[in-house]
Formats: structure tokens, C-alpha cells, sequence
């Protein structure tokens, strides 16, 4: 079964993704900020991270960075989840680490599409 991380501090947000995708036959590990995020990434090892970037006690953005930076996580995808629109927090995504970008509110085949896309890769 492919193991997701979804980083979401939005209470809300969490529990609708995380049954969502738990009903698409993914297991959903989840952490509430950044700094949960980059532990349980190290510690679990998950096939993908949805990762927010508007998170407390570590952003998504440093969280990303460290993901990618240690050789033990570095070749999780990631994909960044963020209410920021603009053509400019897209490449700040990816300029971070992110392997693709997503805005919020959550398309939810958009995004299935996006996982598979970059589990097939």
C-alpha cells in the first residue's frame, strides 16, 4: 500500500484529505507541522509527502529543504499544498525542493493524477 505523509496543520484540511485519500486506498501518515513533518519522513520513510507550506514551528518551505538535503529522504517527491496562487509561490515551491504544486482548495483527482505521476517516475 502506498504511504502517503500529508504535513497539514489545518485541522479540517487534515482529517477531509487524509479520509479522502484513506478511501482511495493510500495509508495516511500525518504531521501537524513542518518539524513533525521532517521526523516522520526520516523515521517512516513514506512513498510521497503533501506537504503545506504555510506551517507553525517549521514552514513548508524549510521543511522541504531539509527533506530533500538528507540523502536518506532526499528522493521522497514531494508536493507542495498551498493556498498561495501566484506564479511566484509555485516556483518558490519548487525552487525549495518541491517535485510538483498544488493550490488549495484541493482538486482531488488533480492531485491523485499529480501522486501517480510521480510514484510512476
Amino acid at each position: 500500500m502506498t504511504r502517503i505523509l500529508l504535513v497539514e496543520d489545518n485541522e479540517m484540511n487534515r482529517d477531509m484529505l487524509s479520509r479522502r485519500l484513506s478511501r482511495r486506498g493510500f495509508d495516511v501518515l500525518i504531521a501537524e507541522n513542518g518539524k513533525a513533518g521532517v521526523e516522520l519522513a526520516a523515521s517512516e520513510r513514506p512513498d510521497l509527502i503533501l506537504m503545506d507550506m504555510s506551517l507553525p514551528v517549521m514552514d513548508g518551505w524549510e521543511a522541504t529543504r531539509r527533506i530533500k538535503a538528507n540523502p536518506a529522504t532526499s528522493g521522497i517527491p514531494v508536493i507542495a499544498l498551498t493556498a498561495h496562487a501566484m506564479a511566484s509561490d509555485r516556483e518558490m515551491a519548487l525552487e525549495a525542493g518541491c517535485d510538483d504544486y498544488d493550490s488549495k482548495p484541493v482538486d482531488l483527482p488533480q492531485l491523485v493524477r499529480k501522486i501517480e505521476q510521480l510514484l510512476a517516475t
